[in-house]
């Protein structure tokens, strides 16, 4: 019968022999991560710029006044 040590080798043979199929996949991934992490860590850094106005563009709502809106008033 097989000892630990045996099992462990083959164990390990076995996990280098399926690691290499996935390799390009994983380094495919992981330069894909650090380019997400740098931009990130850029984008935290110039939020911490105080010379620099952040605008947001998008449009103005108009919010009706609670005291002009209909239904809710006594007629006179």
């Amino acid at each position: 019968m097989f000892g630990l040590s045996e099992l462990a080798i083959i164990l390990i043979v076995v996990a280098a022999v399926l690691a290499v199929k996935k390799l390009p996949e994983l380094t495919r991934s992981a330069g894909k991560s650090a380019r997400i992490l740098k931009s990130e860590a850029r984008a935290a850094r110039d939020a911490d710029e105080p010379g620099a106005p952040r605008v947001i563009q998008g449009e103005t709502v108009k919010r009706e006044d609670p005291d002009t809106s209909s239904g809710s008033g006594s007629r006179g």
